[in-house]
């Protein structure tokens, strides 16, 4: 799909809100329309009138004035992209409106991404493939506008390439994603675009004494791999650390998963996807801000070497753990790379990204993401770039009694809290045990990073979550 600026293209796009008055098109089709009550401008309702001796128009509703915002607009043009493909509309012109308080380049971006969403689709391992859809669209705007919309559209277009990239990779089966090919994929792609990545193998982690990671690969035929992918533009600049979760698969361990639940397992490195298709994105855009992505990841599988419940284990920090529950194993391969992160990297903060706990979606639902954080400053800008973004995101509250929850009797830590005991916020707070005082956030994206039907301007299967927060709050950090 091909984004232009211009006045040119096959079928023009007229949106409007909900009671404007009907222009750009004759007033017999106008009247028609009016009559037949067959456009009333609601949020993503469309008319067209395409084909041999029609007019070539789409009318496109986006809803109430009143309610308009940017994921307003991103619905509203993705049902304009899927009456475009329905159509098969070769080109076509929409004009680039100011809306109250939104400015040309973020509608632009906006209008586009809603677009774009309709091309997307996983078809690798179908003989047949499904058609691809390509359509010429031209962006009419106000000329002095210009590099400022051609500036966005760059921009726009690098943001969902790297979350198509990230649907990609959590849509993938494990017999095809998994540590190594992982690893490679991360250098292959980030590497084309500037991002150092560096793969360490088993005995490097071995020497970085990870043991708590290293315990969960054990039962795996199949080695883990640390890596590490900079992008350090500047100079004497503290670096924003991102950590996600790369379980490629989660059998649950010796607390076996039943069949039913180990069946969409293959995603349980959503957040792993997540913060590489992160760095793909700032590769291509060079921002400038300096970030390192951080991943450690393995299988958590079954074998006569497996990690047992009751085993205790020790980390990176020196901190023993008694494992409750192999199947809370990514908050021990979290461990350690956050303290990685916290010790060797002097970090101005560290996001850890995770598909990590039932108790998340339990309190919060499929669609949101549940936050833990220790810093109110670095939680804030990564709430005002979630909901910039449009993406959902809330805060548990931490007490005392989940913080005395997490520890140990006979070791220092316990991976699991059990049943009724807030698990997604006592998750968070065993992770926050290895930050070392860094200002920190942990993101738990179990519910909206793949879902079994399509929402919002998201697919059925991957929705590339939380891409395009992790972008946009790596873009506009500032230290205050």
């Amino acid at each position: 799909m091909d984004f232009k600026i211009g006045n040119s293209g096959l079928v023009k796009v007229i949106s409007l809100f909900e009671g404007n008055e009907i222009c750009g098109i004759s007033e017999e089709l106008k009247n028609y329309v009016k009559e037949s009550k067959l456009f009333n401008g609601k949020r993503g309702e469309i008319f067209s009138n395409l084909g041999p001796n029609s007019e070539n128009i789409i009318l496109l509703g986006l809803g109430k004035e009143e309610e308009n915002s940017l994921e307003n607009i991103r619905r509203a043009y993705l049902s304009l992209g899927k009456s475009l493909k329905a159509n098969n509309v070769k080109s076509c012109n929409i004009e680039v409106k100011k809306f109250d308080g939104l400015c040309y380049k973020l509608v632009a971006q906006a209008m586009i991404e809603g677009i774009v969403n309709v091309t997307y689709s996983f078809d690798n391992f179908l003989k047949e493939k499904k058609p691809c859809f390509d359509c010429e669209i031209f962006l009419s705007i106000v000329e002095d506008k210009r590099e400022h919309i051609e500036s966005g559209i760059e921009e726009i277009k690098a943001i969902m390439e790297a979350v198509f990239m990230c649907r990609d990779l959590v849509n993938r089966p494990a017999n095809d994603i998994y540590p190594e090919t992982l690893a490679n994929f991360a250098k292959e792609e980030l590497e084309k675009v500037g991002i150092e990545v560096e793969i360490l193998e088993k005995k490097q982690i071995e020497s970085l004494k990870m043991d708590a990671f290293l315990a969960v690969a054990q039962g795996s035929d199949l080695p883990p791999k640390f890596i590490i992918m900079k992008h350090l533009p500047n100079k004497d600049e503290k670096p924003i650390v991102l950590v996600g979760k790369g379980l490629t698969y989660d059998s649950g361990g010796y607390a076996i998963k039943p069949a039913t639940g180990m069946v969409t397992m293959k995603t349980d490195m959503g957040g792993s996807a997540s913060v590489i298709s992160t760095m793909y994105a700032v590769g291509k855009i060079n921002v400038q801000r300096n970030v390192i992505a951080l991943v450690a990841t393995c299988e958590n599988m079954i074998n006569g070497h497996a990690y047992r419940n009751g085993d205790i284990i020790s980390s990176m920090k020196g901190s023993t753990i008694e494992v409750v529950n192999t199947d809370a194993e990514g908050r021990l391969t979290l461990a350690d790379a956050i303290y990685y992160g916290a010790s060797k990297l002097n970090p101005e903060c560290i996001v850890d990204v995770a598909t990590l706990t039932g108790a998340c979606i339990q309190a919060l639902g499929s669609r949101v993401i549940g936050t833990v954080s220790n810093n109110d400053e670095v939680f804030a800008k990564i709430k005002e770039s979630a909901d910039f973004m449009g993406e959902y995101l809330w805060r548990f509250p931490v007490y005392e009694e989940h913080i005395q929850s997490v520890k140990g009797k006979v070791g220092d830590l316990l991976n699991s809290t059990g049943a009724g005991s807030g698990g997604a916020i006592t998750a968070g707070v065993f992770l926050e045990h290895f930050v070392e005082n860094t200002p920190w956030v942990h993101l738990d994206i179990a519910g909206p990073s793949f879902s079994s039907s399509a929402w919002g301007t998201n697919p059925e299967g991957a929705s590339g979550t939380p891409v395009k927060t992790l972008y946009n709050f790596v873009k506009k950090y500032n230290k205050k």
